[in-house]
């Protein structure tokens, strides 16, 4: 295998830059892109799958692609706390809005999944019990998930659970964005989007994505001068370094505490509200261009989406054609109907709907989708969805690690009914706390 060097990072990137123009010119140019209003992040990011080592392999990527989107990810939360307004009391229970709301239907797929696996799949074909969860495992998470708990079944001796989570992810990631296209479509139509209007009515600049004279937007006010530091580099070193300060946390912890995980994302987030804090104490705050920092987060989170689809490990086989499919187009139907049914009973005229995409996206790809989804419904990240997404996740981190790492030690032991049943209780008991709390409302 060729070594990695910094070149190979800057033909990465440079590859990845070309689809991404090629997929603007796709959008400008032709009529049924534009209909479906899919992002040119979107296309750079297939035509990167297509053309990459797992489709034609005619694009000399390195192995390195996935990395790169935990690494965007984590420049896209440092800039929220620079670009969120002032948190209000009713915005400060939308984060526990959103906690309730992800992680009961982050518990609900696991239980939904593992119960129609042993108690439907495995009374019809000889399969492991274990097998439902291997939609859970590949929706929720994508293939890094699929990776980190097929690997903990193969070490005690279940080969297969790794390709059928593997397969679930491949399958979760596709349906996350053709799926979600088509809801965003009918929600534009049915008036349920809060900050994109009807398809039909959109004017020709905003379908095309090119802005006309006399409608450019400015990118931002510098507030240094150039004589001693660009204004934009300055933005991007604070970016960076907030970026950085929440990996070190991140590290520190799992030093400190080997068995738990701090997301980098959440820890830059954490880490990006403290830097401001101080910064607001020494008055310094007034220099980093609230525009600039918003635009710099725009450009990672394209970069993220392309490089985050062009990573897709196709090369799996599907052993289990039947079960998995029905296991499969089960999983999907009853997390479209949580995520939409829920989510409007949970934001209630609060941007419900881009809530709930953002969510769908997660729920069965990655995050990189929910973004991506996201961005097509709230391309100015006013519904903050990702602010609250970014604490509530702190949240649901524990307890995703808890279901990787017991569940193959349950399973394996004859205790996979005790596990997904702890699951479900634990589902009704977040729901009964959010009723008591008057985040459920009536339609």
């Amino acid at each position: 295998m060729e070594a990695f060097t910094p070149w190979t990072l800057f033909v990465d990137v440079g590859i990845v830059a070309a689809l991404l123009l090629v997929g603007k010119l796709i959008r400008v140019k032709v009529k049924a892109i534009q209909k479906m209003f899919i992002p040119p992040s979107l296309i750079a990011g297939f035509l990167g799958l297509l053309l990459g080592p797992e489709g034609l392999d005619w694009l000399p990527f390195s192995g390195q692609l996935g990395t790169y989107a935990g690494i965007l990810i984590a420049l896209v939360f440092a800039c929220l706390p620079f670009t969120s307004a002032k948190v209000t009391k009713e915005q400060r229970s939308g984060i526990g809005k959103m906690w309730a709301y992800s992680q009961s239907g982050m518990l609900f797929q696991w239980a939904f999944g593992g119960f129609l696996g042993i108690l439907v799949l495995c009374q019809i074909w000889p399969l492991d019990k274990a097998f439902g969860i291997s939609m859970p495992c590949g929706f929720c998470g994508g293939h890094g998930t699929a990776a980190a708990i097929g690997t903990a079944f193969q070490r005690f001796g279940n080969e297969e659970m790794l390709t059928l989570a593997m397969t679930a992810a491949t399958v979760g990631i596709l349906a996350s964005v053709v799926i979600g296209m088509l809801m965003i479509k009918w929600a534009t139509r049915k008036g349920h989007t809060s900050f994109l209007s009807d398809f039909s009515e959109l004017p020709h600049e905003l379908r095309t994505g090119l802005l006309p004279e006399g409608k450019k937007e400015s990118m931002g006010e510098s507030s240094c001068s150039s004589i001693s530091i660009d204004g934009l580099a300055f933005n991007l070193a604070i970016i960076c370094l907030v970026a950085f300060g929440g990996y070190l946390i991140s590290k520190g912890v799992n030093m400190l505490v080997p068995t738990l995980e701090m997301p980098v994302f959440s820890c830059a987030f954490i880490f990006g509200i403290l830097a401001k804090f101080v910064m607001d104490k020494a008055d310094v705050t007034k220099y980093v261009s609230k525009q600039s920092v918003s635009h710099l987060s725009g450009t990672f989170t394209d970069f993220l989406v392309a490089f985050g689809i062009a990573s897709i490990k196709l090369s799996v086989v599907l052993d289990y054609i039947v079960p998995l499919s029905i296991l499969l187009v089960c999983g999907l139907l009853a997390t479209l109907l949580y995520v939409f049914w829920m989510g409007k009973r949970m934001f209630k005229g609060n941007g419900w709907f881009e809530k709930a995409v953002f969510t769908w996206g997660w729920y069965t790809g990655t995050m990189a989708m929910g973004i991506a989804l996201l961005r097509v419904v709230d391309h100015e990240m006013k519904s903050r969805c990702l602010d609250d997404y970014a604490l509530a996740y702190l949240f649901i981190a524990p307890v995703e690690i808890a279901l990787i790492t017991f569940a193959p030690v349950a399973f394996v032991n004859g205790y996979g009914i005790h596990f997904l049943s702890i699951v479900l209780v634990a589902t009704l008991i977040i729901l009964g706390v959010a009723g008591a709390k008057g985040w459920l409302k009536k339609r």
